[in-house]
């Protein structure tokens, strides 16, 4: 959580979701406030507007998330305040229908000027505000990003070449509205995969935008061109987002699920269901229960989870404390996996009944050792695009979020698997160690591979 001010201005308090990529906006002048895309675990909102002491007037929805279940009509039904939503979307739920052009009075200095902007969805909106009628800032959603825009292919293949062209458009209608120094808070960006690319930028304005942002640089057909050509997968959970925030999600239910035993544990396990170690890839390699799945709570836990799961199975949280099956609960609800089958806490002697099951880990500099030495099944885990750019010479190619599904497509014999940096390899592993697999999980940076020798085929080899 971090603040922005400047002296006389508005306040704006930029609540950072760093393990999804996305930033919610509460904005005031020291009395009432606005609320821009909050996230689903509303309190650490509350948090702020109580530690600011004012008071929440209106809650501004950008456009009908893709990565996360939102909390605005948890907020606005907690706070008395209005929730504003494009009057376009087809929602189930009572809202303020909120149009391009319209003019939303906040208090005696804000106004909020609805801009019509799609391109990450067909409704977008973007909001400029304006403190005592001077131009302040622009709060862009998925629209204009820095550096970048969002993606424009989660509505279906179908939509992906007339949303494209829309968000170029609308980044340049923002360009044009709004003055050089008024500041861009989008929501996307920061990781998230709504982001068609990625920036290290944490602050930018127009002008800054129009100086170095493809969208505004190049013309329609070269962005257009190069943003699609460099579209990866995008998290399988994004096909849930949209239809409960549709709904009108609730606020969640953060309680500490019920507390499971070895024998449960090995139950639920043996049912198909997933048994989720919360600890880092290290600690589960040295030893973990068997059957269980790793997901540290160190790397993007809610996204590769999201990611790889079968909508629908339950979860089991092993985490070493109760602070991490809470962080992991948070995490989870974030993008609707609402509540947890059961918990435990401890160590892996303490979640099973059996001997532990553990495998080795490595580096890259180890693989290119044992390939003098003997065959070994390189796996890779990257996603297609980062496998097409550059890949060890005869590694197999199974991006990590087929992994639960293809498990029997490894080729026979010792695994030795990879990622970009060893989280994905480690999810990966524990995934071929309860289908018994004899494997090492490589714990290492792939900028390594061909230091060390290892002959990389590709054009960015």
């Amino acid at each position: 959580m971090s603040e922005h001010t400047q002296q006389d201005e508005l306040t704006v308090r930029v609540i950072e979701t760093s393990t999804l990529g996305d930033r919610s906006y509460v904005v005031h002048d020291g009395e009432v406030a606005i609320v821009v895309d909050p996230q689903r675990d509303i309190d650490r909102v509350l948090e702020i507007l109580e530690s600011d002491g004012v008071r929440l007037t209106h809650v501004f929805e950008t456009h009908i998330h893709n990565d996360y279940v939102t909390g605005g009509l948890a907020l606005a039904r907690e706070t008395g305040a209005a929730y504003l939503v494009n009057g376009e979307d087809d929602v189930s739920f009572e809202r303020t229908p909120v149009a391009d052009g319209e003019v939303v009075e906040v208090g005696d200095r804000i106004a909020v000027r609805a801009i019509a902007t799609p391109g990450h969805t067909f409704t977008h909106l973007s909001y400029a505000v304006t403190d005592g009628g001077e131009p302040f800032a622009v709060f862009t959603g998925g629209s204009l990003l820095f550096g970048a825009t969002g993606r424009p292919d989660l509505m279906g293949p179908e939509h992906t070449d007339a949303l494209v062209r829309h968000q170029h458009a609308s980044a340049h209608k923002l360009a044009e509205e709004l003055p050089d120094e008024a500041e861009v808070f989008p929501t996307h960006g920061f990781g998230s995969f709504c982001s068609a690319t990625q920036s290290d930028a944490t602050s930018s304005t127009i002008g800054q935008e129009k100086s170095q942002n493809p969208v505004l640089t190049q013309d329609e057909e070269t962005y257009v061109r190069e943003l699609l050509d460099g579209l990866g997968a995008y998290p399988a959970y994004y096909a849930q987002m949209g239809r409960r925030n549709a709904e009108g999600p609730d606020a969640p239910d953060l309680s500490t699920p019920e507390r499971a035993d070895a024998a449960e544990l090995r139950r639920r396990i043996e049912a198909g269901e997933w048994v989720v170690d919360l600890r880092n890839r290290t600690a589960f390699a040295a030893g973990h229960a068997p059957g269980t799945v790793n997901f540290g709570l160190d790397g993007g836990f809610a996204t590769y989870l999201g990611w790889l799961i079968e909508w629908g199975t339950p979860v089991t949280l092993l985490g070493e404390s109760a602070d991490d099956v809470a962080e992991a609960q948070r995490e989870l609800v974030r993008i609707g996996i609402d509540r947890p089958a059961a918990h435990a806490t401890g160590g892996p002697k303490d979640w099973s009944d059996r001997d532990l099951g553990s495998f080795e880990t490595a580096t890259f500099a180890d693989l290119a050792q044992v390939r003098h030495h003997r065959p070994v099944v390189v796996l890779d885990v990257r996603r297609v695009d980062e496998h097409e750019k550059a890949a060890i010479d005869g590694a197999v190619n199974i991006p990590i979020h087929e992994i639960p599904r293809r498990v029997d497509e490894v080729p026979e014999g010792e695994v030795w698997v990879h990622c970009a940096g060893g989280y994905r390899a480690s999810v990966a592993a524990s995934f071929l160690a309860a289908a018994g697999r004899d494997l090492v999980s490589i714990d290492d940076s792939f900028e390594n591979a061909e230091k060390v020798g290892l002959h990389l085929v590709g054009p960015e080899a």
